[in-house]
């Protein structure tokens, strides 16, 4: 059977969170990786089930409290990110404080998080329509270029960007719609894993973007060969 990165990531991410229930069934207190396993396993089945974002996010706040996970733990699991694939596309859901406050802010010498840094102003904009004839949502973090095939875009100017829009939140394109979104520059390392699967691995290597448009456009995605 031949899966996709994006596939076998799930399954690794499930079969962590059964291992953390059987564990958790033994009457054991969880470590980081169980814990944090067992709530993003929660938002992704919660999505499968058809619920929404707010719903999913909500029931993975409730699978665990500071009793279930080993001393410390709630310190540290203070906010859990996961991309789950819901009724209207794949969104990316942050769960924060999914263990309870933990030591939180009462704690001597506890790392007190400044102000969020404010958007980038975008680096460019495009013009995107659906031609699907349901909605689809983009996530913030998501690798623009290899959204959702019938989006009609210049795929080659979206190359290793994304979305100029909060953390967490998502551009919604209903069917048929056009609309203008800003994108800006993927941080950090630039490496797109999963994703499509248009290009895993490292944006700036020599030949990435032409061969990621190859296959984009072998796959049928729509403005790829623009």
């Amino acid at each position: 059977m031949r899966l996709t990165p994006t596939e076998r990531d799930r399954l690794l991410l499930f079969g962590a969170a059964e291992l953390a229930r059987a564990r958790r069934a033994r009457g054991l207190k969880l470590n980081v990786p169980e814990a944090t396993a067992l709530i993003a396993d929660t938002v992704c089945e919660a999505a499968r089930d058809g619920r929404r974002l707010a719903e999913a996010i909500e029931a993975a706040r409730g699978v665990l409290g500071p009793d279930d996970v080993l001393p410390g733990v709630a310190d540290v699991v203070t906010e859990v990110h996961v991309e789950a694939v819901f009724d209207d596309g794949s969104r990316l859901a942050v769960v924060s404080r999914p263990l309870g406050a933990g030591l939180g802010d009462e704690a001597p010498g506890a790392v007190v998080p400044g102000p969020p840094t404010p958007e980038p102003v975008p680096a460019v904009r495009l013009d995107v329509r659906n031609t699907a004839t349901v909605p689809v949502s983009v996530t913030s973090h998501f690798h623009f270029f290899e959204a959702n095939p019938r989006l009609d875009f210049d795929r080659a100017t979206a190359y290793g960007m994304r979305l100029c829009v909060p953390a967490g939140s998502s551009v919604r394109f209903g069917p048929g719609e056009s609309v203008e979104v800003g994108l800006v520059p993927i941080g950090g390392d630039r490496v797109a894993i999963g994703f499509a699967g248009l290009v895993d691995g490292p944006l700036d290597a020599p030949g990435a973007r032409a061969e990621a448009l190859r296959r984009a456009a072998a796959c049928g995605y729509l403005g790829a060969e623009r």
